[in-house]
């Protein structure tokens, strides 16, 4: 699926086509997502995006507009405030790794919006179906990791982001096939059921 065909999904998703008026903040959100230079990867499960987006409209907003609004290949590593710690940003900068190296990992009090700025690396995904917990989770921290015994592996690159809610068990920072050095955006967004 291409990404228009993704933003033409989300959009007969959202209802809008024929009937924008009546859909002003859906229409707003598809508005924000097209200007953007990044676009969202096809594995991301539109169905949950709809229901998160109803629900918390003005976080999401702030989100993509924080993409849009800043030079992410000029921002240093560090947390940036978005809306409080309802959203923000966290720039990271960190050498891809061995899938046996790095964490199978899901949260429940925020969602994940994750763009490569620069570099490359491979992202696993899974479900709960092929999943046991391996580190229980950490309030704190706001996270559980687990081992896998099956991963579907999508390359991340500049030019989409992924969404990872708290269904999705995801092992970032994968290399494709030697460790390069990978500058990273992540987006915390608050679960709406959280």
């Amino acid at each position: 699926m291409t990404k228009h065909h993704f933003l033409l999904a989300l959009l007969i998703l959202f209802g809008i086509q024929g009937c924008i008026t009546q859909k002003n903040k859906q229409m707003k959100t598809y508005q924000i997502i097209k200007s953007l230079s990044i676009q969202p990867h096809h594995s991301i499960n539109a169905k949950e995006f709809k229901i998160q987006y109803e629900e918390n409209t003005e976080l999401w907003d702030k989100c993509f507009q924080f993409i849009n609004e800043n030079d992410l290949e000029k921002m240093a590593p560090g947390k940036y405030p978005i809306s409080g710690e309802r959203c923000f940003a966290v720039v990271s900068e960190y050498e891809t790794k061995a899938p046996v190296k790095t964490k199978i990992e899901s949260h429940k009090k925020y969602i994940d919006l994750q763009y490569i700025i620069k570099g490359k690396e491979q992202i696993g995904v899974t479900s709960a179906l092929y999943a046991t917990v391996k580190e229980p989770y950490v309030a704190s921290r706001d996270v559980v990791f687990y081992q896998a015994d099956q991963l579907h592996y999508h390359q991340a690159k500049p030019s989409e982001f992924f969404l990872f809610f708290p269904a999705d068990f995801h092992q970032p920072g994968v290399w494709l096939d030697a460790a390069t050095h990978v500058k990273k955006l992540v987006i915390k967004i608050e679960n709406h059921e959280h």
